[in-house]
């Protein structure tokens, strides 16, 4: 069973797409702010998504090995289809809402301490924000669909083709 799973080349494929995007959020976050942000390679959200990289190569990878006229492809491609509509859209306005949460619990936190006037009032209690950066804009989401699908379209040319 387990060697199965490692003789799946759309499921490896679709896990390799992560990765290369991941990679990939690093040089692309340099070139645009000159700043290198390693915590990238972990990181949700931001250039490319990983998310539609890994379904737009699977359903790629899908099509290469069932065929692009089948019902098993129309699943993968809906299912892609669905993941990207939902890290462009629910995800993303997830983020903004927890952006502005976060702004009003830190505005909350300076009332109540300056109102109070905590003898310790010195000490900076940090609370702990909400990720903001859950989901993704319409181009992250474009540029990860665009990456899956050349990366499995190379891999199937050059490596098992």
């Amino acid at each position: 069973m387990a060697m199965a799973l490692l003789e799946n080349t759309p499921l490896i494929l679709s896990l390799l797409a992560i990765l290369f995007a991941q990679i990939l959020k690093v040089p692309v976050h340099f070139i645009m702010t000159r700043k290198l942000d390693w915590s990238l390679l972990t990181s949700t959200g931001g250039m490319p998504s990983s998310h539609s990289a890994a379904v737009t190569s699977l359903a790629t990878a899908v099509g290469f090995e069932a065929g692009f006229d089948t019902p098993l492809f129309a699943v993968a491609a809906m299912f892609a289809s669905i993941v990207m509509y939902d890290a462009s859209g629910i995800r993303y306005q997830a983020g903004q809402h927890a952006a502005a949460l976060n702004e009003i619990r830190r505005d909350l936190q300076i009332f109540f301490r300056d109102i109070k006037r905590w003898p310790n009032m010195n000490e900076e209690e940090k609370i702990e924000e909400l990720k903001t950066l859950l989901g993704h804009k319409r181009s992250e989401v474009l540029a990860g669909a665009l990456a899956g699908i050349f990366f499995s379209c190379a891999v199937y040319s050059v490596i098992l083709h």
